[in-house]
């Protein structure tokens, strides 16, 4: 995706539909489209500049709460994504588990994905027990 138009440009298009011509003959005579031209000259109208729009996208709803959550993963550092938005909502924080995903992703910090299981444990058998499954055939 191209860049915003120079601010020189912008500049010489809105002093020529200034000087008496029309938008339309604007384009034209500085080979940018019809819709930018009227949008410069309307917006140069509205508030008396020429520079282009800030661009980007808009800040996480999370980013107001950054401190409690990396508390509470300073706190509990083996909570799941899962586990993490349960507790978020008992403190009356809004989360999803992307939303989480991503502010974690920002901040540089690497999350658990499975909770935690019970060790590992050896399979010990009982003396009576059977070797082969129920379902087993001999030959």
């Amino acid at each position: 995706m191209r860049g915003p138009y120079p601010g020189e440009l912008r500049v010489r298009v809105i002093g020529f539909v200034e000087g008496g011509a029309s938008r339309r003959e604007a384009a034209d005579q500085f080979d940018v489209s019809v819709s930018s031209a009227i949008r410069w000259v309307q917006r140069f109208r509205d508030d008396g500049t020429c520079e282009p729009m800030p661009r980007g996208g808009s800040t996480s709803p999370l980013e107001k709460y950054s401190e409690r959550i990396l508390a509470l993963i300073r706190e509990q550092p083996d909570l799941t994504l899962d586990e993490m938005v349960l507790a978020l909502r008992k403190q009356r924080i809004r989360a999803s588990r992307s939303a989480l995903s991503r502010f974690f992703a920002r901040h540089g910090i690497s999350v658990k994905k499975k909770p935690a299981s019970g060790g590992a444990q050896a399979s010990r058998r009982g003396s009576g027990a059977s070797t082969l499954g129920p379902r087993a055939r001999l030959a």
